[in-house]
């Protein structure tokens, strides 16, 4: 959606929220210029991302040989998929781009020994870096410290080549800067993500072993089919919190100590510079300890657990035969994840390889003139398609649409999909993502912005929001006072998940089929 509104002329920051980089929503609106807007064409572009990181993991692995490279591959795959499927995510993009960059750094590091310094390799892998920047600006930790690790030591000539590519890779920011305005930018990718959001989106750290905290996660496993396994749900999710914090420990001594032993042996500065890279990563899985944070982070570190326990086994007793030590690496890190942890990766890699060939589809789809969305919920399809139709009866092409909440109070989230189906009644509102502590703050833009709306649509398909953070507070009444002012209730639809509103005559009553809206805590 975002991206839809990027090819309108909008700005990120400036004209809609956008928590994060321009370059995902610059890349994906260039895609859709030249391959139409489409959920295909999104979804393609997701795999390609997706794919990005696959080569980055199984490149780098590719140096321990081709059965370690087939194995990182495929662990990779089996936990970057799961998560949210095929969908466009700026974490996805910066991952590749920047794990993509670390793969280069040491190709250039692995040819400089051959004689002079691969300085166009450096180059190239700072470019690539900076790229991953201008997709999520909070990766610059990972990208600076698996640069470090990658090329520490190899001289000023191959770090000023590389700070070069960085910086051309980071320019972007610059037209942003000047398009969006610095305040903007700053209040969008800074303020908004780190201070207002961080407590409607927090999750207790250990994640608990005996519930989940989050209310995605509970429908998510609702819907998915029975698994057999040793440990519970909740269970496996806190042990993969404690596996992935474990894993980029050994990841970074066994990467210290084998470089520590041998120097010029490439294969050891190639593991410290993946656990250094993932170090860098694992604050996202911090900031809220869900399955899918932890995917986003995993897919680097506990891909490479078969690497790291071979290299922890060639330190501890490297007369072992090498084939042997590989072999039981790969079983017992295979086995780690399809039998102690397959809810989060097997499980759900199965059900969507099934949903591929027609078996257990669960996601519906939802149609309107030539567009096409498919929605989790087989509950809302009618109400929604029922819903936009009418949309199309009372109001034209032009009119501001405004998307929210059946209680503006509470803001977790936003059916912005109905953004995509109507891209001819454009956003009445900043808020087009809405984030719990961001539009429902005191002082925020959304009141002021549902006044120049001419459509309201409120959807409670997530009024039972509950999570143990911030997200259960109410925020600002004003939002609501605005409703109940200057809007007149026109229907609704699917028993209540959808309420469309019209805006109220000038100093009259709603008009006849119409009734005054009575918004949550007024």
């Amino acid at each position: 959606c975002s991206s839809d509104l990027v090819l309108h002329g909008l700005r990120p920051n400036a004209d809609f929220l956008h928590l994060y980089g321009p370059g995902s929503l610059w890349a994906l609106a260039g895609t859709y210029r030249v391959f139409g807007v489409s959920l295909a064409t999104e979804r393609w572009f997701a795999l390609l991302q997706q794919i990005g990181i696959v080569a980055a993991t199984a490149g780098i692995a590719r140096y321990w040989g081709r059965i370690a490279a087939l194995t990182v591959g495929t662990l990779t795959i089996l936990i970057v998929v799961p998560p949210i499927g095929l969908t466009a995510l700026a974490w996805d993009g910066g991952v590749a781009l920047i794990g993509l960059g670390l793969l280069v750094a040491l190709e250039g590091r692995r040819r400089t020994r051959d004689g002079a310094p691969a300085l166009g390799w450096a180059l190239a892998a700072g470019l690539l870096f900076g790229l991953g920047l201008t997709f999520r600006l909070d990766l610059v930790v990972a990208a600076t410290l698996a640069a470090a690790a990658a090329t520490w030591g190899l001289g000023r000539a191959t770090h000023r080549r590389l700070l070069v590519g960085a910086a051309i890779g980071v320019s972007p920011y610059l037209i942003h800067l000047a398009t969006a305005g610095p305040v903007t930018v700053v209040r969008g990718m800074v303020l908004d993500p780190v201070v207002f959001l961080r407590g409607g989106r927090r999750l207790p750290v250990p994640p608990p072993w005996d519930r989940l905290d989050s209310i995605l996660q509970r429908l998510g496993v609702e819907q998915l089919p029975r698994w057999p396994a040793p440990l519970s749900t909740p269970a496996q999710l806190a042990l993969w919190f404690w596996l992935l914090l474990a894993t980029i420990v050994l990841l970074l001594v066994v990467g210290a100590l084998a470089v520590r032993r041998d120097r010029t042996r490439f294969e050891a500065r190639a593991l410290l510079a993946v656990g250094a890279l993932s170090l860098g990563l694992l604050p996202q899985a911090v900031q809220r300890v869900d399955s899918a944070h932890l995917a986003w982070v995993s897919c680097v570190p506990v891909a490479f657990l078969p690497v790291a326990l071979a290299e922890t086994w060639r330190l501890l007793r490297p007369s072992t035969g090498g084939r042997s030590r590989i072999a039981i690496c790969i079983a017992s890190s295979l086995l780690l994840v399809t039998v102690v942890i397959p809810h989060y990766t097997v499980r759900i890699y199965a059900d969507y390889t099934a949903q591929t060939f027609g078996q257990r589809r669960i996601a519906v789809p939802i149609t309107h003139r030539g567009r096409l969305f498919y929605y989790g919920r087989p509950e809302v399809q009618n109400a929604a398609e029922s819903l936009l139709a009418r949309i199309e009866m009372v109001s034209r092409p032009g009119d501001r649409l405004f998307v929210g909440t059946s209680d503006l109070r509470k803001t977790p989230y936003s059916d912005a999909y109905l953004y995509y189906l109507l891209p001819d009644r454009p956003p009445a509102t900043y808020f087009v993502e809405m984030d719990p502590g961001v539009a429902n703050r005191d002082g925020s833009r959304m009141p002021d912005d549902l006044r120049s709306a001419d459509i309201v649509v409120l959807s409670s398909i997530w009024k039972d929001w509950s999570e143990p953070n911030d997200s259960r507070r109410f925020g600002s009444l004003e939002s609501s006072r605005v409703l109940a002012r200057d809007f007149c209730v026109d229907g609704t639809f699917g028993d209540g998940i959808y309420q469309l509103l019209t805006r109220r005559p000038r100093g009259v009553p709603c008009p006849e089929g119409t009734r005054t809206p009575r918004p949550p805590g007024l």
